[in-house]
C-alpha cells in the first residue's frame, strides 16, 4: 500500500508537469537569457529601467529568443508547431531574413533541445519518429550557422580560420555537430525517461487492478462452486426423502381402503404436501444454479392453492381483503408468498388441527399491509406436546429477512389468545421494484442464512418486539 501510495502521488505531480511543465520552462528560459544578456541588450535599458522593451528590439538575438520560447511553451499542446518555431528560425537565419547569432549567445539553440525532450515526453508515437528526425536536421543547420563565415562569428572557444567554410568544416564541423547532438540526445533521454516511467505507473496500476478483478473473480468462483455443491446436496437429500414419502403415503392409502376417511384424508394430505414440496425443493435448486433468473417464482396468484392445501390438512382458514390490489415486483410477491406460508405452517405446528386462522390483505394504505393471526394453544398443552427442550427456530427471523429485502417490515408476537403477525410491503417505484426483484430471489424454503444478525424491524427504525427473543423460541 506504501508503494502505491507513493507511486500515486508521484503520477500527480508528473501529471501537473506534464500539463504546465512546458509553459514554466518557457518562461524560465525566457528570464534567464533576459537576465544573463542584460548588460549586452543596449544601452536604453541601461539609461532608462522603463524603456526594457527597446534594447530587445536593439539586441540582435531577439528574435531567436522569442522563436525558442514560443517553441519550449508549445511543445506539450502542439509539437508540431513547436518544431515549426525552430524550423522558422534556422530557415529565416538561412535566408537572411533574421539576424544570425553572435558568438556569444548561439546556446538559445538550446531551446530547441528542451523543446524535444518536452515533446518526446508529452507526443503520441508517431510524432516521436517525426521531432527526432527533425532535430537531426536542426542539429546540422545549427553548426551550419555557427560555423559558417557567411552567416555568424563562430563560436566563443573555436579560433577563426579565415581559409573559408570547408577548413572549418573539417577542423570543427564534427566536434560541434557530436556536442549539440550531445545535448539533444540528453534531453531527448530525459523525455523518454519521463515518459516510460509514467507508463510504469499506468501499468502499475493496471496491474493491481487486475490483481484485484482476480481476487473478486476467484471469490465469485468459489461461491458459484459452493453454491452449486449445496444444491446438488440439497437435491441428492430431499429429492429423495420427498419421493420416499409420497410413495410410502400413495401406497399406504391404497391399501388402506377400510381405515377411517380422517386417516385417508392424512394420508392423502401428507402426498400433496409433500409433492408440492418436492416442486418447490427443485424451483429453489434451479433458481441457486441460474441465480434466481431462469426458474418462475412463487406469486401472489399461487397463495389461494396454497390455502387450498392447507385447509386440507385441517387448519380453518378465513382470508379477507380491503382495498383495491396493486401488482408488486416479483421479489416482493415470492417475499408474500413466503411469509404466508411460514405463518400456515407454523400455525398447523404449534396449534394443531382445526386451528383458527384469520388471514387480512389491506391495500389501502402506501402498501401491502398482510395481518396474520392464528390462535395460540395453552402453555401447558404445548409443553406436553412437545416435552423436548424447544430450540431456536429461524422462521421468524428469515420472514423479518424476507420483508426487509422487500423494502418492508414485520412484527410477531402473541396478543392475548391469538398470535398475530403483521407485514407491511410498500408499492414503490419501478426502480424499488427492480430492486426488490433483485433481492426477493434469493430466498431459499423461508430461511435466509444470517438473517437473525439484522431483523427488519431494526433496519427501519421500529423498535423490536418485547418478546421477540421468546418468540423465536415459540414459534417457527
Amino acid at each position: 500500500m506504501i508503494a502505491v501510495d507513493m507511486v500515486t502521488g508521484m503520477e500527480q505531480v508528473l501529471d501537473s508537469a506534464r500539463r504546465w511543465g512546458a509553459p514554466v520552462a518557457a518562461v524560465i528560459f525566457w528570464s534567464l537569457w533576459c537576465v544573463a544578456e542584460a548588460g549586452r541588450m543596449g544601452g536604453p535599458w541601461l539609461e532608462w529601467p522603463g524603456t526594457w522593451s527597446l534594447s530587445l528590439t536593439t539586441w540582435s538575438g531577439t528574435w531567436a529568443l522569442a522563436l525558442m520560447t514560443l517553441a519550449i511553451a508549445t511543445a506539450s499542446w502542439k509539437p508540431l508547431v513547436s518544431l515549426g518555431f525552430t524550423a522558422a528560425l534556422l530557415c529565416g537565419q538561412l535566408s537572411r531574413a533574421l539576424p544570425p547569432m553572435e558568438s556569444n549567445h548561439w546556446a538559445i539553440y538550446l531551446g530547441s533541445f528542451v523543446a524535444l525532450g518536452f515533446i518526446l515526453w508529452t507526443a503520441p508515437r508517431r510524432i516521436l519518429f517525426i521531432a527526432s528526425g527533425a532535430n537531426l536536421v536542426f542539429v546540422a543547420l545549427m553548426t551550419v550557422l555557427m560555423l559558417s563565415w557567411r552567416y555568424g562569428n563562430g563560436v566563443g572557444w573555436f579560433m577563426p580560420m579565415y581559409y573559408g567554410d570547408r577548413p572549418m568544416f573539417m577542423m570543427y564541423g564534427w566536434q560541434l555537430f557530436a556536442l549539440l547532438l550531445l545535448i539533444a540526445g540528453a534531453c531527448a533521454a530525459v523525455g523518454l525517461l519521463l515518459a516510460l516511467y509514467q507508463e510504469r505507473g499506468s501499468l502499475f496500476r493496471a496491474r493491481e487492478l487486475a490483481q484485484s478483478s482476480l481476487k473478486e473473480t476467484e471469490i465469485d468462483l468459489i461461491v458459484e462452486q459452493e453454491r452449486t455443491r449445496i444444491a446438488r446436496d440439497l437435491h441428492d437429500v430431499l429429492a429423495h426423502s420427498l419421493a420416499v414419502i409420497v410413495a410410502q403415503a400413495d401406497g399406504t392409502r391404497y391399501l388402506s381402503k377400510d381405515q377411517p376417511k380422517a386417516v385417508l384424508n392424512a394420508l392423502d394430505t401428507i402426498a400433496r404436501s409433500a409433492r408440492s414440496a418436492l416442486v418447490d425443493a427443485q424451483r429453489v435448486i434451479e433458481g441457486v444454479r441460474d441465480d434466481g433468473m431462469v426458474t418462475p417464482q412463487p406469486r401472489l396468484s399461487d397463495i389461494p392453492a396454497l390455502i387450498d392445501g392447507m385447509q386440507r390438512g385441517s387448519l380453518k382458514i378465513h382470508r379477507s381483503e380491503s382495498g383495491t390490489p396493486v401488482e408488486l415486483s416479483t421479489g416482493q410477491e415470492m417475499a408474500v408468498f413466503r411469509i404466508v406460508q411460514e405463518c400456515l405452517t407454523n400455525a398447523l405446528k404449534h396449534g394443531g388441527r382445526g386451528t383458527d386462522v384469520r388471514l387480512h390483505f389491506d391495500w389501502s394504505g402506501p402498501g401491502l399491509t398482510l395481518h396474520v393471526a392464528s390462535a395460540v394453544v395453552p402453555a401447558g398443552q404445548e409443553d406436553a406436546a412437545n416435552p423436548a427442550t424447544p430450540r431456536v427456530g429461524r422462521g421468524l427471523p428469515g420472514m423479518r429477512e424476507r420483508a426487509h429485502l422487500a423494502g418492508g417490515w414485520l412484527t410477531a408476537g402473541p396478543d392475548g389468545e391469538h398470535f398475530r403477525v403483521t407485514v407491511f410491503i410498500p408499492f414503490g417505484t419501478r426502480e424499488m421494484r427492480a430492486a426488490g426483484d433483485t433481492a426477493g430471489a434469493g430466498g431459499t424454503f423461508g430461511e435466509i442464512p444470517g438473517a437473525e444478525a439484522q431483523p427488519a424491524l431494526a433496519a427501519v427504525g421500529h423498535p423490536p418486539h418485547a418478546g421477540a427473543a421468546r418468540e423465536a423460541g415459540d414459534r417457527g
